[in-house]
């Protein structure tokens, strides 16, 4: 009976009742341009990619909410950050108009991840149950700090943080949208 209860699409999803599926997104930002690097176009980017050695093979990105696709020229580490060259930004002015953009590639160019692994978007916007089938709503952020993941669950107490660990994350269902967690004492 509790797992039927589980389900339910009245206990799983407030609001509406019914829950839309969010679209996959198409492409996978691997970091931010942060600023122009000299005057001959390259471009200072904050990586946002656990496999930063991946960004030296790239051959074309995508930047900005449009993606729009830029071949790449070159790639090179500067401390913990990346500067990219990209073709037809040959000059600082050029550079200065993608600062701040997001650089992007294409969701099926994405490293593989190992089980039990996620990336960002597969997380936000799930639901947040416990085994009991209480309702504690909905991630809308994940903070990365030193030593764990925390995600911010927006619910109807307010916000909850949830330090991404095994045993307060129980189990991440894609497929019905949700996270089964145990509230570690002392949160709410």
């Amino acid at each position: 009976m509790s797992d039927q209860r589980l389900l339910s699409p009245q206990r799983r999803f407030r609001g509406s009742g019914t829950r839309k599926p969010r679209p996959e997104p198409r492409y996978l930002a691997v970091g931010r341009i942060v600023r122009p690097w000299g005057v001959r176009g390259e471009l200072k980017m904050a990586v946002l990619t656990e496999y930063p050695e991946r960004l030296l093979h790239l051959q074309r990105v995508y930047v900005g909410p449009y993606a729009v696709p830029y071949q790449v020229a070159s790639v090179r580490f500067h401390r913990k950050a990346a500067i990219l060259r990209l073709v037809g930004c040959e000059d600082r002015e050029t550079a200065e108009t993608l600062r701040g953009q997001l650089v992007q590639v294409p969701l099926e160019e994405a490293v593989p991840l190992e089980e039990d692994e996620y990336y960002e978007h597969q997380i936000l916007g799930l639901e947040v149950e416990t085994p009991e089938g209480e309702w504690l709503g909905v991630v809308t952020e994940i903070i990365t700090t030193g030593s764990n993941d925390v995600y911010v669950v927006q619910g109807p107490e307010g916000e909850l943080l949830l330090p991404a660990l095994e045993d307060v994350v129980l189990e991440v269902d894609l497929e019905r949208g949700r996270l089964l967690v145990v509230v570690p004492e002392g949160l709410r």
